[in-house]
């Protein structure tokens, strides 16, 4: 892993190393993160790393238990699974109850999340899509005034973005599509068309988890 620099807090720093570590696979599964030794690696105290362990816990990236060493999160397939169905449940509903909040400005936010999503892909940084894929999905909720529905969006979105980030090998054969079907509910949020939104966001929640099933299948042949 890289050393601290001097510029962002500690605390910031730290989470986006570990991060980086586990999206990477430095760090794998299920893996344990001892507190001194991690500090000590990084060359900052236990309450900086701590702070940075508390925001990996938060997106789903790492798991605490009192008393003992965190470690890296894990998803099965099963796993993925459940988060897509609660998440397509969610997502569905929401893109229904925020049409007569859509505007200008909006989409103005969306096609500039879109058109980021496009320059990461040509960059291949995929890392970076995946974030701005997870971003695009909470902009959407953003419009919600259900907080408690706001925070399960949330919630399944770092959830299945973590099981990306695992199997972040299907993201370059599938970026591509997930861009163009976001700018597809973009232009059915433009025209008002709740039945048209609506269907357009089955249609990519479905093929998200067909592309999750596609993974496993290829490796189930391997």
């Amino acid at each position: 892993m890289q050393g601290i620099k001097q510029t962002e807090t500690l605390a910031d720093q730290a989470f986006n190393i570990l991060k980086q570590a586990i999206t990477n696979g430095t760090l794998k599964e299920e893996e344990s993160l001892p507190e001194e030794k991690l500090a000590n690696n990084l060359g900052i105290s236990r309450t900086p790393l701590r702070d940075a362990l508390n925001r990996l816990a938060a997106e789903g990236l790492v798991v605490q238990q009192k008393g003992r060493p965190a470690t890296v999160a894990s998803f099965t397939k099963e796993d993925s699974l459940e988060y897509m169905e609660l998440r397509s449940l969610l997502e569905v509903h929401n893109i229904e109850k925020i049409m007569h909040t859509v505007d200008e400005n909006f989409i103005t936010q969306l096609m500039d999340n879109v058109e980021k999503q496009r320059e990461t892909i040509e960059r291949n940084s995929y890392n970076d899509f995946i974030e701005l894929d997870r971003d695009f999905h909470l902009l959407l909720a953003s419009r919600n005034k259900n907080s408690e529905l706001r925070k399960m969006i949330h919630r399944v979105n770092t959830g299945v973005n973590r099981a990306f980030l695992i199997l972040s090998n299907t993201v370059p054969t599938s970026a591509k599509d997930a861009c163009e079907e976001h700018q597809e509910i973009i232009e059915a949020l433009k025209k008002q068309d709740v039945v048209l939104a609506r269907n357009k966001m089955i249609v990519h929640m479905n093929n998200v988890e067909k592309r999750f099933l596609g993974y496993y299948l290829n490796e189930s042949k391997e």
